[in-house]
This record gives structure tokens, C-alpha cells and sequence, in this order.
């Protein structure tokens, strides 16, 4: 079985790389109608000059080097920071971040109040049953941006050192 599988993907290839390299002719009926064709048999066939395929070879697989990859090293001449002043900078990052999180937990918050668990207060613009519900859909919309928003935010506090 693998290996009448083998042999007819193997003839696949071959005819399908045979079938691509095959002569392209146009061809013009009496009516002016052009037709491109793989055989030039008929009168008004003239062969069309394309150009070749054009391949590229796949990159050889090298194997996992068992050393630890090298650490970039900065240029010579890239601006170093001390060491407090990093941590200066890394404490207004969490801060900003935490801050950021309060935000978007008040504001889900707010669309959860309004929400209502899914049955939010009709406005006087919402007659019509179905723009009520393409509110209620993009309050939940909000809803899940929000959440998701917030576990960014946690994830980032998190990675900080």
C-alpha cells in the first residue's frame, strides 16, 4: 500500500512537472475570439514564448545545536542605564500598568451595570426590537474586550520583575 502510494505520487510529480513545462499556444478563430490551448492543431495557432518556472530549493534541515544560544551583545557605543535608574523606570511601568487595570475594571464595571444580564433598559430609539438586541450584542462585545483587556494587563504585571 505505501508503495503503490509512493510510486503514484511520484508519477504525480513527474507528470505534473511535465504537464507545466508543455508548450503554450494562442489561438485566434475567424470570429477574433483568442483561446490559449496546450496543443496547436487548429489553423491561426501561433506557440507563445513564456517564461521558464522559476523554483527554489527547499533549506537543507540542521539539526538543534546542543550549545546554548549566544547572548546579543549591545554595541559599543548603546547608552547603558544604572541600575536605579532601571528600577525607577520599572516602578512607573507597573504603576502605569496598574493603573491602566483599575481603569478598565471600573469600566467593565460599568458595562456590566448596564448590561444587566443581558437585558439592558430599552431606550426611546429602540422601537424597533431588532436595534435593542444590535445593542445588547455590542454591549456584550464590550464586555469581553473588557475582560480581556484585564487579563492582559494581569499577564503583563505578572512578567514584570
Amino acid at each position: 500500500m505505501k508503495r503503490q502510494f509512493a510510486a503514484s505520487l511520484i508519477f504525480t510529480a513527474v507528470a505534473g512537472c511535465a504537464y507545466a513545462a508543455s508548450d503554450v499556444y494562442l489561438c485566434v478563430d475567424k470570429q477574433g475570439r483568442k483561446e490559449y490551448r496546450n496543443t496547436g492543431i487548429t489553423k491561426g495557432c501561433k506557440k507563445v514564448a513564456l517564461p521558464g518556472l522559476t523554483t527554489v530549493p527547499m533549506p537543507a534541515h540542521r539539526p538543534a545545536q546542543a550549545a546554548a544560544p549566544k547572548k546579543a551583545s549591545s554595541p559599543a557605543n548603546f547608552p547603558k542605564v544604572d541600575g536605579a535608574t532601571q528600577k525607577s523606570r520599572d516602578s512607573d511601568r507597573k504603576q502605569i500598568l496598574l493603573d491602566e487595570q483599575r481603569a478598565e475594571e471600573q469600566k467593565l464595571a460599568n458595562l456590566k451595570k448596564e448590561y444587566n444580564n443581558g437585558e439592558p433598559e430599552r431606550q426611546g430609539n429602540e422601537k424597533n426590537y431588532a436595534k435593542y438586541q444590535e445593542r445588547v450584542g455590542k454591549m456584550k462585545e464590550d464586555i469581553e474586550r473588557s475582560e480581556k483587556n484585564i487579563e492582559a494587563l494581569k499577564r503583563e504585571i505578572g512578567n514584570l520583575k
